[in-house]
């Protein structure tokens, strides 16, 4: 009866510890927008714009963002990238105005799936630290899902679809 009890309280100590990890890795992931801003901003676009497809995925519309940074046409760090868009006179964003939707939809920009989470920030890593998948996409500074059909896709060469998206660069 005694082993009984004391396995019970064992499982018990480890399921408490168990929850209390996840729930200081959800509030955190692997590092916070403090510790690692641009790192951050290439997660969150990640997450919100190919968190259910592949690898692949993630990592194409990463290298998008990438090769942005380095095109004079577009801003010079991952998050002002990332963030761009039309402002009010106020400089609030104006909703459904940004290069990426998620930006500027007025739903909250944190995310609540921890292991999406994680693997964004893990993949943001990688690509920015290593230069893991640069170059996946062929120099694709645009990209769209595959089930839209923008007016822009036409002044761009398609360099390929890559899970749920079409990549294009300029001429």
């Amino acid at each position: 009866m005694k082993n009984y009890i004391e396995s019970i309280l064992k499982g018990i100590l480890i399921g408490s510890i168990a929850v209390f990890i996840a729930s200081n890795v959800q509030a955190k992931g692997l590092y916070t927008a403090d510790e690692d801003p641009q790192a951050w901003c290439l997660a969150q676009n990640i997450y919100y714009e190919a968190r259910g497809s592949s690898l692949a995925d993630a990592a194409a519309v990463s290298d998008v963002v990438l090769n942005r940074v380095q095109d004079t046409r577009y801003p010079n760090t991952i998050c002002a990238v990332v963030q761009q868009g039309e402002q009010h006179a106020n400089g609030q964003m104006k909703r459904n105005r940004c290069q990426f939707s998620w930006y500027c939809d007025g739903k909250s920009d944190w995310p609540n799936d921890t292991d999406s989470w994680i693997k964004a920030q893990d993949l943001a890593l990688s690509m920015i630290l290593y230069g893991k998948y640069r170059g996946i996409t062929e120099g694709a500074t645009h990209y769209h899902a595959h089930y839209v059909n923008p007016r822009w896709a036409q002044s761009f060469a398609l360099t390929g679809t890559i899970g749920e998206h079409k990549f294009y660069r300029w001429d």
